[in-house]
């Protein structure tokens, strides 16, 4: 099978000899890509049509997420549904325009879909035969694309504070009370959602229907099969409505983020489950993912010996042996092992009961319940450890690490966890060595041997991983990098006519759409995190032009914001935040009082609130932060906006100042 790569002598290959391209799209963690190439692109008769007559370009999502975002969309104008990995899509070879495309094709017909061998003898006609159709299509395509920028673009209307309402009721109307998430079956755990749908349960009583939704959900998350009970971390989704069985890939994107999840919710609640889940992210990185140079590597496959889950998978026979008959009982009914086999014959284990759960129906001692799973945990997973294990996909993904950044700085915050922040800033010194070069932003790891060009979510994510950074250890280096970081990504990515930030630079290399996009996805969406983090800079700062950046953003996005606000979290947050300034506190003074300030108050931050706790001696600070010097050892200044209160000398006092969640 003859892969190019995308490149312009791939591309110029395909104009001479005027043969179509196919374009796969797809990632080393994706199961049915495997399935595809193993049916149809290691098939010899499949491939030596594919090689006569196509020009075959594969290309890696993860690495050129410009050029997935491009086709995902043209796919779904093809197909009138949403489209996934692996996308196959066919090209004009002169101006690369899609006139046909779909994701996974079987070799054989089944499902009610066509052999990919048939499909591809049948559109080799239609391009050798009806080239005006194939050159219709194209330009039905390309007109699309324009008018969807045009659409997006035409926002006529301010951003209105009842999109945070409609937020609420839309969240409330996709819960899934029985089971907890929002939507059906596959359930993914969309976290940029639950980040904001937190952020608001933190106004609630605990008796209110939203927080009793968010906490229900992530409660049957965490229990979950979504969860390995035994190393640590989350897959991708469950491929039922209850979180038992998952999709068996790792992402490191996904832990990143609900490592945030799970530490604002133990915040919020004080459940130990929830600070087990962090800790469980925490111990996964650490033992499986970490690189030597501290940075993180990108998943892990669903499959092992070609058989997707094999690694996870137990019988209950086994289990007993290893863990002995003592503690088997309790072990099995916490994780289902005592019911019927829920995956092909064998059990992945699901959290049916919570510690407490057990502990009431066999009348156990708490700790020493806790105590004996942990061993027993322990002792399968070493068992675990001895098996052939998932495949590795070791890329060093520069917006990936960045939210893993962040959140394990926000565990930090959470717990005062000087072992997680270390490892946060250790990834921090890691992706500035591998990806920062000549003031610019590399969308992977240099050693990786691909020089791509970072994207939007690379500067908008590293720019808040930094921020999140600055708040639990001040470091003036870092806040250099922060400005350094947000002037770039001004300078290549905004779109100055109509506000809002583009996913690729000025200086890309031109495709056919420039994507632009305003909804979350896997990823939280790259131009409302820019907006975010301009806007938070810019107030701890002092400087307006950056926030008046975010607000061109948000007016950029208002019509689509007052409609459906469920699929943009982030705009959700940035425009409370301009509506109702959250608290921001600048604490001054010698090193043992800023010690002793931080330990009392971060752990009391809401997710909406931050906290700097710049030293006396700091250099190199911008005005308006030089300014505020402490002349009596510790002082903090609580800041709304850009309006800060005096100075207030007294712990206790900035305490009581601090809005309080309603338990």
């Amino acid at each position: 099978m003859d892969w190019l790569t995308w490149s312009p002598q791939a591309l110029e290959l395909a104009q001479r000899q005027n043969k179509p391209i196919l374009l796969s799209i797809g990632y080393s963690a994706c199961h049915w890509c495997h399935v595809m190439a193993h049916e149809s692109f290691e098939d010899e008769a499949t491939a030596a049509l594919m090689n006569r007559h196509f020009v075959n370009i594969k290309v890696d999502r993860e690495e050129r997420p410009d050029i997935d975002r491009i086709y995902q969309t043209a796919h779904q104008l093809i197909a009138r549904r949403p489209g996934g990995w692996p996308l196959t899509m066919f090209l004009s070879p002169q101006d690369q325009l899609p006139f046909f495309g779909g994701t996974y094709f079987p070799d054989k017909p089944k499902y009610g879909m066509i052999a990919f061998s048939d499909l591809l003898q049948r559109l080799v006609e239609i391009f050798q035969r009806e080239p005006e159709k194939i050159r219709q299509q194209g330009q039905a395509i390309q007109q699309a694309l324009i008018e969807i920028e045009l659409r997006e673009n035409q926002n006529r209307h301010g951003a209105d504070i009842g999109a945070v309402a409609t937020f609420e009721a839309q969240l409330q109307k996709a819960h899934d009370p029985e089971f907890g998430g929002f939507g059906r079956a596959p359930k993914f755990p969309q976290p940029a959602i639950l980040l904001q749908a937190l952020q608001r349960a933190f106004d609630k009583q605990a008796t209110d229907p939203l927080r009793q939704a968010i906490e229900f959900s992530l409660r049957r998350i965490a229990l979950g099969g979504i969860q390995d009970h035994l190393g640590g971390g989350f897959f991708r989704y469950s491929v039922d409505d209850k979180w038992m069985i998952p999709h068996f890939e790792k992402m490191l994107y996904d832990n990143g983020q609900l490592l945030q999840v799970f530490a604002q919710a133990f915040r919020l609640s004080g459940k130990r489950l929830f600070a087990d889940a962090v800790e469980g992210i925490v111990t996964w990185l650490e033992r499986d993912m970490r690189a030597p140079t501290g940075a993180f590597y990108a998943a892990l496959d669903a499959d092992s010996e070609a058989v997707e889950g094999k690694y996870y998978l137990w019988s209950p026979a086994q289990v007993k042996q290893i863990i002995g008959d003592e503690h088997y009982p309790s072990f099995a009914y916490r994780f289902g092992l005592d019911q019927a086999a829920n995956f092909e014959g064998k059990w992945h284990l699901h959290g049916y009961h919570d510690v407490e759960q057990v502990i009431e129906k066999l009348k156990l001692g708490a700790e020493s319940l806790r105590r004996a799973h942990q061993h027993a945990s322990q002792q399968l997973l070493d068992i675990r450890n001895g098996r052939i294990p998932p495949d590795l996909d070791d890329k060093l993904l520069t917006s990936w690490n960045a939210l893993t950044i962040r959140g394990l700085a926000i565990a930090a915050r959470v717990f005062m966890s000087q072992q997680y922040f270390d490892i946060a800033k250790r990834c921090l010194k890691a992706v500035r060595l591998e990806c920062w070069h000549d003031g610019r932003l590399l969308a992977l790891g240099k050693s990786d041997g691909k020089q791509l060009p970072g994207y939007l979510d690379d500067y908008a994510q590293l720019l808040q991983a930094t921020l999140d950074c600055l708040q639990f250890e001040w470091c003036d280096e870092d806040l250099e990098f922060a400005i350094e970081l947000a002037d770039r990504l001004l300078e290549l990515f905004v779109d100055e006519p109509h506000g809002g930030f583009y996913f690729t630079a000025a200086d890309h290399e031109k495709l056919i759409q420039r994507p632009k996009s305003w909804q979350d996805e896997a990823m939280p969406c790259g131009n409302a995190v820019a907006s975010l983090a301009l806007h938070r800079l810019g107030l701890l700062v002092g400087r307006q032009s950056y926030t008046q950046y975010a607000e061109k953003a948000l007016r950029s996005v208002a019509d689509n914001l007052r409609q459906t606000p469920f699929h943009a979290a982030g705009f959700v947050a940035l425009l409370e935040a301009l509506q109702q300034p959250p608290q921001q506190l600048i604490v001054r003074g010698d090193k043992a009082g800023l010690q002793h300030w931080r330990k009392q108050i971060l752990p009391r931050l809401r997710p909406d609130q931050s906290a700097y706790f710049v030293p006396a001696d700091a250099t190199g600070l911008p005005p308006e932060l030089a300014r505020k010097s402490s002349t009596t050892g510790t002082s903090a200044w609580i800041c709304e906006g850009f309006s800060c209160r005096a100075p207030i000398d007294d712990l206790d006092s900035v305490l009581s100042s601090l809005q309080q969640p309603s338990h």
